[in-house]
């Protein structure tokens, strides 16, 4: 998928990350090799997604040592962000119930030609970008494993009308459209059926098998996978601080307060990106590709 590199190696040691409420997380170590499949465990409200945002240079680390690659954490926050990509984020990749699937698709396929691709990039013919484009997408789609077609009504199916599992490969597929060189999965079997765990579970390996770097948080680690778990980490949380749904109400406010998001999928950037899109001759351009003209 375009110019992904490999996984990157993760390696942190007595990490800790504090926010306004104290400790979310802390004396958590990481070791995986790059192209492996880390399972992040423990119950709700225990950190999970604290330690998967800033695994991905999306919250600071406030202790210990941590390196993704070649950058280190917190110095390189961003160079950790540029080659990485989340998904399944509640409050931070949401999907847009009201698009459908190719809407999702095409935004974010415009979102990375546009500013994901470098300069030289920027100046080869439209035909060429759209034609690449493309193809990145049906990479993505595929890595995945959803098949629009399948799709009630193909990529005119509404997001709303997707099943669980659907709309959690459409948000990997989405991340996956960067190239990313790391992966990070939020409640990645959150509320899945034994067999729909399964599926996920083996999602999540072929991921690792292709070369991805994937940090995913689950309730059951996949087999074979790198296990981190949060349940020991800190003092026991605040019991107001589990969400009823099963997400992390307490990672959540930490992560809007801190989050830099500064990647594509991110709605920070979708919302850039649609303000940018609009501006000069490609105006037309946009509202066509994305279609919501």
């Amino acid at each position: 998928m375009g110019e992904q590199a490999g996984g990157v190696r993760i390696a942190a040691e007595g990490l800790g990350i504090k926010g306004p409420r104290g400790w979310a997380v802390r004396g958590i170590s990481v070791d995986a090799e790059p192209g492996a499949l880390v399972a992040v465990e423990g119950p709700s409200g225990s950190g999970r997604t604290c330690l998967l945002l800033a695994l991905t240079g999306r919250m600071k680390v406030s202790e210990g040592t941590a390196a993704v690659g070649d950058a280190r954490l917190p110095k390189q926050m961003a160079a950790v962000r540029g080659i990485s990509a989340l998904a399944h984020v509640p409050g931070l990749t949401d999907l847009d119930p009201a698009l459908t699937v190719g809407e999702h698709l095409r935004e974010r396929a415009l979102l990375q030609r546009r500013f994901g691709a470098s300069l030289r990039g920027l100046l080869r013919p439209r035909r060429e970008r759209a034609a690449e484009a493309e193809q990145r997408v049906g990479a993505a789609l595929e890595a995945a494993g959803l098949d629009v077609e399948s799709l009630p009504k193909g990529p005119r199916t509404a997001v709303r009308d997707l099943e669980r599992l659907e709309a959690l490969r459409l948000s990997i597929a989405l991340a996956l459209v960067g190239g990313p060189r790391l992966l990070g999965v939020d409640d990645a079997d959150l509320k899945l059926s034994d067999g729909e765990r399964e599926e996920v579970h083996a999602l999540l390996r072929s991921l690792a098998d292709a070369g991805t770097t994937v940090v995913a948080v689950c309730s059951e680690a996949p087999e074979g996978a790198v296990r981190v778990s949060t349940a020991q980490s800190h003092e026991a949380p605040d019991p107001g601080d589990a969400h009823p749904d099963g997400t992390e109400e307490a990672d959540r406010a930490d992560g809007g307060e801190k989050a830099d998001r500064a990647d594509g999928a991110e709605k920070a950037d979708r919302a850039d990106g649609a303000e940018k899109a609009d501006q000069g001759e490609e105006k037309a351009d946009a509202i066509a590709e994305t279609g919501r003209a």
